[in-house]
């Protein structure tokens, strides 16, 4: 199993705490993104630099992604994407997306990017904080000590 990041917009915090999770549970982290990205230094952690473009992290991610792998990302229709290919999606705040909730989660998406473009403001999600960091941990040990 790899840990595979939706590197772009991933917070600074999540990341160190993929870092150390990586390293003490001796698995593969692959940060993919479309700009140079500074990385921990260590055998098992890399990056992966995508060309520009709409959607190009997420189409190499879901392009290499396999049964069991897990995905860091907020973005939905790539979680859909993943939990499609029986991949593991695990949102910063730390919730699991699920062939089970998957369906209400893209159409609440959907849902507010209507709002939104019908000129609705419908703010966006708030910063992370530590409830969310603590919540993405845990959830994040949960998954790896069942691998």
């Amino acid at each position: 199993m790899k840990i595979y990041v939706d590197a772009d917009a991933c917070p600074k915090a999540i990341k160190e705490i993929l870092y150390k999770a990586a390293i003490r549970c001796g698995r593969e982290l692959i940060l993919v993104a479309n700009q140079p990205l500074m990385a921990r230094k260590h055998p098992l952690i890399r990056t992966v630099q995508v060309g520009s473009g709409f959607d190009v992290a997420d189409s190499y991610i879901v392009g290499v992604v396999v049964e069991g792998d897990l995905v860091i990302t907020a973005d939905i229709p790539l979680a859909s994407l993943v939990v499609a290919k029986n991949g593991v999606a695990l949102n910063p705040r730390g919730e699991m997306y699920t062939k089970v909730n998957m369906s209400n989660r893209l159409a609440s998406r959907d849902l507010m990017d209507t709002l939104r473009s019908s000129g609705v403001l419908t703010g966006g999600p708030q910063k992370i904080n530590p409830t969310h960091l603590r919540e993405f941990a845990n959830a994040l040990d949960r998954y790896l000590a069942k691998k």
